[in-house]
């Protein structure tokens, strides 16, 4: 039986239009990655594209001798709503074809090894906490900032799960019940305010009102091709519009994780996703405007940082998955299986 010290996981990301797989060691190390086309509408072929990525990474590790037999479990970020203690896909959106899917019972059976599925913000979370930016802190709080906002709870190296497994839903706490309506139909989310759709949403609506940018450039003179990277792009060539952009944002992020360090007070906060490189230049002025939006006399003590994984994130969380229930069953007495 191996130690969890030198065990191998398959880290698998389902997204609506591309599976993403890699093997990650106990280090969180990325080897062996490799991308396919995903099947979204059709149960089968959706899932027949997640055993080809998961074949591709296995086929790679029989290549490299010292690989042998270190493989302990495989771990899939897939689009939620989905149940993470039983492995089922409820219904997502984005892949219509998934309804009440036993994703890691069918998966387990394939390979006869342990699996675990959660959403892409619990297992981005995970990695970070035993890999990334909260290696080395207790109770973390990390945020995704993308085409929506996933947010994750890790407590003492394991997620927080909730009553149901929905628990940690931080992108629809709504700030402004007269906001702006979000995806999810509540007013005034985080993400409908402070996500990539929503950054360039603000971006065009201010040029239209007359505003000079050169983000209207970008997009070829048209508002409906604006994208938060213009906004990003045009903020670091000096672009008036886009900082102030980019500022709204960042006030409302500060209220938001001004509600977050009131009700868990974490060791660390994460921002993530494709979003957080653009807004780091503004995590000092969110820092300094905490205290006016938290009531915790030390909320400008907790950390605010990047997160170390970007678009692997999701390799790296399927495989933390995996690695904590390693631990699990080590704990228990269970122990972990040698297999490829």
């Amino acid at each position: 039986m191996m130690q969890v010290s030198d065990a191998c996981f398959i880290g698998v990301d389902v997204g609506g239009t591309k599976v993403a797989a890699g093997l990650v060691d106990a280090i969180g190390e990325i080897s062996e990655q490799t991308r396919t086309p995903m099947v979204a509408t059709d149960a089968a072929a959706g899932l027949a594209a997640v055993t080809a990525a998961i074949d591709s990474v296995r086929a790679a590790t029989k290549l490299k001798p010292e690989l042998q037999g270190l493989i302990a479990g495989i771990g899939i970020c897939a689009p939620g709503p989905l149940d993470p203690r039983t492995g089922v896909v409820i219904n997502p959106p984005n892949l219509p074809g998934w309804r009440n899917f036993p994703l890691a019972a069918l998966i387990s059976k394939s390979y006869c090894l342990p699996v675990r599925v959660d959403n892409d913000g619990n297992a981005a979370a995970l990695a970070e906490a035993l890999w990334g930016a909260g290696r080395g802190y207790r109770n973390i709080f990390c945020a995704t900032i993308g085409t929506g906002i996933g947010t994750g709870i890790v407590f003492d190296g394991r997620i927080y799960h909730g009553r149901t497994g929905a628990a940690a839903e931080g992108g629809h706490m709504s700030i402004d019940y007269r906001g702006p309506r979000c995806g999810c139909g509540k007013l005034g989310c985080i993400e409908a305010l402070s996500s990539g759709p929503a950054i360039a949403r603000r971006a065009s609506e201010k040029i239209a009102a007359g505003r000079p940018s050169s983000i209207l450039e970008q997009a070829g003179g048209r508002l409906d091709h604006i994208t938060s990277e213009m906004v990003g792009r045009a903020y670091l060539a000096g672009d008036l519009l886009a900082k102030d952009v980019l500022q709204e944002t960042a006030m409302f992020l500060t209220v938001w994780l001004g509600n977050v360090v009131d009700l868990l007070e974490p060791d660390v906060m994460i921002i993530g996703g494709g979003a957080a490189s653009m807004l780091q230049p503004f995590f000092g002025e969110i820092r300094d405007r905490l205290p006016a939006w938290c009531v915790n006399s030390h909320c400008q003590d907790v950390p605010l940082v990047t997160a170390h994984y970007g678009a692997d994130a999701g390799i790296a969380g399927g495989a933390a998955l995996c690695r904590e229930l390693s631990l699990r069953n080590l704990e228990s007495g269970v122990g972990v299986p040698s297999r490829t």
